[in-house]
């Protein structure tokens, strides 16, 4: 086992998506992350789907699959004294539990942040809710679309305003796990002073409203209502997606040096009248935007991004998620691993974003780790886990 969490022990409550990511995060990094579910069907996401993949009789959700690599499962009934009494065992050998239940239902449980501090002092409480911990919303149910479009994602994400549209994936849970996942890690550091275990919270909510970036300060600071206004950016031009002879390629134009080069090359006039300066081409977009297609008219898409290449221009094309996962710049990342599923046997999934490497000695030598386990069938590893618990207690 290799990376930095290797020793780090984590108890995963969490179910669906937010909490699961962060807990796979943690498991990315050498944690040891058992995935408590109920023992009624387990996680709910192991029936989101179509797609499943895998025998009639036990089929496996692909959703499931997406955010549950490097676990353990185990099935404990937490209404049941015996089910309370081997989490309890758990949190003890723990450092880290996560749960995003709504507010209230830990404590109901029997396990509110006295009581796990109780059990165990140094534990660190990662808690993921929808719309935050308190304040006069707090009690509302957080899923991902909804969120998107409360917190105004959905507002800046579309073709123009009257077609506003959600992400296509759901940001708001991925980014809560991600934010999760820091503040763990953030407190763990804490932890090694103090000693004592912090609580860390985070929600859908938040994650949104921590990326909106320059969107947000448009609104903070300028007083303006960002909206949304598809493939080109708001504050840069040209920079998006544009239509050539038999498609389209994405060109970043960043900076006026940028753009001197994009005219020599495509015979533009650098000094076409309202087109001289970044602030010139927002305001005067539309011009702006069929100034560039008409340059790029008599090109393939293909031969187009060899000529911006050349011409030092950031220029990429759309691939799909198919072509993406061929791609051999995201194979020499380790961003597609090879694993064993139980049922399924040998399965490709998307791979960890974060690589570590030990430089002590001038030589860089790779520490990332490198062997993955699959996600688990519900309940598969109960009797290696008790056993582990049974040890530890004698």
């Amino acid at each position: 086992m290799r990376g930095p969490l290797v020793g780090v022990v984590v108890v995963d409550l969490s179910r669906a998506l937010a909490g699961p990511h962060a807990a796979m995060m943690l498991g990315d990094l050498g944690a040891r992350v058992v995935k408590v579910e109920s023992p009624a069907g387990g996680d709910d996401a192991r029936s989101w789907g179509p797609p499943f993949v895998g025998p009639e009789d036990d089929e496996q959700s692909t959703y499931f699959l997406s955010c549950n690599r490097n676990k353990e499962s185990i099935a404990l009934d937490l209404k049941s004294e015996d089910g309370k009494d081997v989490l309890r065992a758990l949190l003890r050998k723990a450092d880290v539990v996560i749960e995003n239940f709504r507010a209230g239902v830990m404590t109901r449980l029997g396990f509110s942040t006295s009581e796990l501090h109780e059990i165990n002092p140094g534990l660190v409480i990662l808690s993921i809710t929808g719309f935050g911990h308190d304040g006069p919303e707090a009690l509302r149910a957080g899923y991902d679309q909804i969120v998107q479009g409360e917190a105004g994602l959905m507002s800046v994400t579309g073709s123009g305003p009257d077609d506003v549209q959600r992400v296509g994936v759901p940001v708001a849970d991925l980014l809560s796990g991600i934010y999760g996942a820091f503040g763990v890690v953030s407190a763990l550091f804490e932890r090694a002073g103090s000693g004592r275990g912090q609580v860390v919270r985070t929600s859908l909510l938040s994650s949104i409203v921590g990326i909106h970036a320059f969107q947000g300060t448009m609104a903070t600071v300028a007083h303006a209502v960002p909206l949304a206004q598809g493939n080109h950016h708001p504050s840069i031009a040209p920079y998006g997606l544009f239509r050539c002879r038999d498609g389209s390629v994405q060109i970043s134009v960043g900076n006026n040096s940028l753009w001197q080069r994009l005219c020599e090359n495509f015979g533009i006039d650098p000094a076409t009248p309202g087109l001289e300066t970044n602030a010139m081409r927002v305001t005067n977009r539309a011009r702006t935007i069929a100034t560039v297609e008409e340059a790029f008219s008599e090109f393939d898409a293909e031969e187009l991004l060899l000529m911006l290449d050349a011409a030092g221009i950031p220029a990429g094309k759309v691939r799909t998620l198919d072509e993406v996962y061929k791609w051999p710049q995201l194979l020499s990342q380790g961003l597609k691993i090879s694993v064993d599923h139980s049922t399924l046997g040998p399965i490709d999934l998307p791979g960890p974003p974060i690589r570590f490497f030990d430089a002590a000695d001038g030589a860089e030598v790779e520490t990332t780790r490198t062997e993955h386990t699959a996600p688990p069938t519900l309940g598969e590893h109960a009797a290696t886990i008790k056993a582990w618990l049974d040890e530890s207690a004698e």
